[in-house]
């Protein structure tokens, strides 16, 4: 549960002409993600360890939010909310990984199994072309101004001539992120059935700081040139 990587669906500054109003596209970005993403790890651990909860009773009252948002997304937008599904998901493979107890090197295994978990959603979301990953970046590569932020939508939409250019470094960014935390969850499944316990207590915070170091390396590859479509899109004469 406190693996999870964290963002959702950008939103735009279109109706802001209109209405007058100047809303931050940071803010707008990072919104749904405390929405989805923080707000059950919140509960989770309120619950957990404030409310003295077990770890079972707090993931399924944390999977509220998540399970709601998702329900909603598809009943009243008939889409999937990604994030809220991929922490429903992350709940629900907790709930079942927490029957698994005893053993010293499953419960390391377990923490895995919930990286992976994060890892697939990741891989498929880019598969089917809506990558959870692309809303982490929103806010820091529109930094905060209206412009940028419609550039951004344009791009998202296919409605700009670096559309295609951009969704292919979508794909590249969450490929990044997902290859490095399921490369993690091998080194930790392998490492809890192959190596000394008391080595892995310390080797698995290694593992997940080496996957987040690895994914923010490699999601570069990606991140600079769609900035650099971001700006140009910007700057192109049919953005006015």
């Amino acid at each position: 549960m406190s693996r999870t990587v964290t963002t959702t669906a950008a939103t735009t500054a279109a109706t802001a002409a209109e209405t007058g109003t100047t809303p931050n596209p940071s803010a707008s970005g990072l919104r749904p993600l405390a929405i989805d993403v923080v707000a059950p790890l919140a509960g989770y651990y309120l619950l957990h360890s404030a409310g003295g909860l077990s770890v079972f009773a707090a993931l399924a009252w944390s999977s509220a939010i998540p399970a709601a948002r998702t329900v909603l997304g598809l009943l009243r937008e008939r889409r999937l909310n990604l994030w809220a599904a991929l922490m429903l998901t992350v709940n629900l493979a907790g709930l079942a990984l927490t029957f698994v107890t005893g053993d010293a090197r499953l419960m390391i295994a377990k923490d895995g199994g919930l990286s992976g978990t994060v890892a697939l959603a990741i891989l498929f979301s880019a598969l089917v072309g809506r990558s959870v990953m692309t809303p982490v970046l929103m806010p820091f590569l529109t930094k905060g101004k209206r412009d940028r932020a419609a550039a951004w939508q344009r791009l998202v939409e296919g409605r700009a001539a670096g559309s295609r250019a951009f969704q292919r470094h979508e794909r590249v960014f969450a490929g990044a992120w997902g290859t490095a935390l399921l490369a993690e969850c091998v080194a930790r499944v392998v490492g809890a059935f192959t190596l000394p316990v008391a080595t892995m207590a310390w080797l698995s915070t290694v593992f997940m700081i080496g996957a987040i170091a690895a994914g923010a390396m490699l999601g570069r590859i990606a991140a600079d040139p769609m900035e650099k479509l971001v700006a140009a899109e910007t700057e192109a004469p049919t953005a006015v």
